[in-house]
């Protein structure tokens, strides 16, 4: 079986866990018999790990003198223009600009380079959604130049793809909701972002989540009939855990928040709990590891509750920078809103560290050892942590099962499920 996958991102070009996810999942399929996986992206760069997977960039492929069936590009479009650079998990309201763009008849002007190809940027930047449209042109193009048998769109960055693709061969397409704009804007949408997927949800054949949680939210808010969606839950990749190059400050504890500081992750109820437990406890650092919208927010928070010397703010963190945070820490914490899933509890744990996580994430319903709160309970997650924090036999405890249980989630294994999805559409006859 040849699977033709579409993504906004692979590794090491990644920003979130989006990238993560589609690389674990693509070297879980490469363990499957007799199935390639010819994987999209809007830009290459050259140094992407391809062991697993044949990587093709939109970027490098000419449409000069080429046919495009562009009937889902007729209507009128909305674009998105942003200031700012953003990645597409981050609430949208702040930033971006709604504008209109007519595309007349039958033909689509479209900017080429001199060899007739469509430079992107491969970023989440400016004129994100003309990006995603040109991106969903090529794609059209991909799919009339290559055999394959089965259509995959990671988000909804590349569902435009994933049915322009089916436009223009006929094969079943499957799109993989790894977030939807419910989690992102807390439940303010961005209708633009709604449209995108809601039409690729309708379009797909079948529908990939990351979770009961995500699950839900498809067939609850989106309409889509519950025998269309599939919960396939995420792994992650084993890990070799390194010494740490530098000592901690001896009988000091360092309580970890790791991720885009936003309304989505819930920051908010970190630094509220974090000012409980040092209230009873002086030994102890906590650390918010990452950026996003709300960090002058919550470092003007930290500054009112005089925390600021027990607290630190260390930017975006990226690679092994990110595994060096976690060995340093005593206790990991995600208290979000609305996690579809959540990687990095898993990544904390392979790392020998606890974990408290919320009951609104998709990874709370596969995890038994990890400590779980509702994210807007700030006593009960106070408390958590003053627990591990000051009690060594509870946190080998969670240390120790917790390390076994991760080990156990493997990639292979949701690799098989998404095979059993694959072969679910395979025969079906496309209109």
């Amino acid at each position: 079986m040849r699977v033709l996958m579409f993504g906004w991102e692979f590794p090491p070009h990644i920003t979130g866990g989006l990238g993560t996810a589609c690389y674990g999942l693509t070297r879980g399929l490469s363990h499957v018999e007799d199935l390639d996986v010819l994987f999209v992206v809007p830009k290459a760069y050259g140094d992407e790990d391809q062991s697993s997977i044949k990587l093709m960039g939109a970027n490098n492929v000419s449409i000069r003198q080429r046919k495009v069936d562009i009937n889902k590009f007729k209507k009128e479009m909305e674009y998105i223009e942003v200031d700012t650079h953003i990645i597409p998990y981050v609430d949208p309201e702040e930033y971006w600009k709604l504008t209109k763009v007519k595309v007349e008849g039958e033909k689509k002007i479209v900017q080429t380079n001199e060899e007739g190809k469509i430079d992107f940027s491969g970023k989440y930047g400016a004129d994100l959604l003309h990006e995603i449209s040109n991106y969903a042109l090529v794609s059209n193009v991909i799919a009339q130049d290559n055999e394959f048998d089965v259509i995959h769109a990671h988000d909804w960055l590349a569902y435009p793809a994933g049915i322009a693709a089916k436009e223009a061969s006929g094969k079943p397409l499957v799109v993989h909701v790894h977030a939807t704009d419910f989690d992102r804007s807390g439940g303010s949408v961005n209708p633009t972002v709604f449209e995108i997927e809601k039409r690729g949800l309708d379009a797909a054949d079948k529908v990939i989540t990351v979770s009961n949680l995500t699950r839900n939210i498809i067939i609850e808010k989106y309409g889509i009939h519950p025998d269309k969606v599939v919960t396939v839950y995420n792994a992650v990749e084993p890990k070799e855990m390194e010494a740490l190059p530098f000592k901690k400050n001896k009988g000091e504890k360092i309580v970890t928040f790791l991720g885009r500081i936003t309304m989505q992750k819930g920051p908010e109820y970190f630094i509220e709990a974090a000012y409980r437990v040092l209230q009873k406890m002086e030994n102890v650092r906590f650390v918010m590891a990452g950026s996003g919208d709300m960090m002058e927010k919550m470092i003007r928070r930290a500054a009112e509750l005089q925390i600021t010397d027990k607290f630190h703010f260390t930017g975006f963190l990226k690679g092994e920078e990110v595994f060096n945070m976690l060995r340093m820490s005593d206790l990991y914490v995600m208290p979000s809103v609305s996690e579809p899933f959540g990687i990095s509890p898993l990544e904390a744990m392979q790392s020998n560290v606890p974990v408290l996580i919320s009951y609104q994430s998709g990874v709370a319903e596969i995890l038994n050892h990890a400590i779980k709160t509702n994210f807007w309970d700030i006593d009960a997650m106070a408390d958590a942590m003053y627990g591990v924090l000051k009690y060594p036999s509870l946190s080998k405890m969670f240390i120790k099962h917790g390390k076994s249980e991760v080990e156990s989630l493997k990639w292979e294994d949701s690799a098989l499920r998404v095979k059993e999805v694959y072969d679910s559409v395979a025969n079906l006859k496309v209109n």
